[in-house]
């Protein structure tokens, strides 16, 4: 079969990670595959944040526990080493599904090369707050964005998950 759809296969959400550090130059091609993701219009509104400084990233995982409503202490991002945040000009009408399309192009590449990933929600829901909207401009980040998600990878900590049978008739045929 088809490498990529294998990969597409045999992909799973790490919720584990071991503290290694990921290398620059993987993140590197991780973050090429976010970019070539395909864009409404071809406009290419999505942006992608590389978050590998502890503290920031700790910080990140602290506002997305609040909002999730976990304990002090729990870590939405499972301990993973590093973060890509994407985030799309909401200017752009199709920017929910470019930054979707970004999303599993990380995943799917972060696999390829041997790195475990986990898309984590609430991304919307920090980068609306005050706090939000003053990272994205230390960032030099301007304008209206919305929050897709984290991409949360790092090198998977014990064995990923089997994959779940698919489910029946969700392939309708009109010929």
């Amino acid at each position: 079969m088809n490498q990529v759809l294998e990969l597409m296969k045999s992909r799973r959400s790490t919720r584990r990670y071991d503290p290694r550090p990921v290398p620059q130059e993987v993140l590197d091609q991780i973050i090429e595959a976010g970019l070539w993701a395909a864009s409404g219009k071809g406009m290419q509104s999505p942006v992608i944040i590389q978050v590998t400084d502890r503290a920031l990233r700790d910080e990140i995982a602290g506002q997305n526990r609040r909002i999730g409503g976990w304990q002090e202490g729990y870590d939405p991002f499972y301990g993973a080493p590093a973060i890509l945040v994407v985030l799309a000009s909401k200017e752009c009408p199709t920017h929910v599904y470019d930054g979707s399309l970004v999303m599993g192009s990380l995943m799917l590449a972060a696999h390829a090369l041997g790195v475990g990933s986990c898309w984590i929600h609430r991304a919307k829901e920090e980068f609306e707050t005050p706090w939000g909207k003053e990272l994205l401009e230390s960032l030099g980040i301007e304008g209206e964005y919305e929050g897709i998600g984290h991409c949360a990878l790092g090198y998977a900590a014990g064995e990923p998950p089997k994959a779940a049978e698919r489910k029946a008739n969700r392939v309708f045929y009109v010929k």
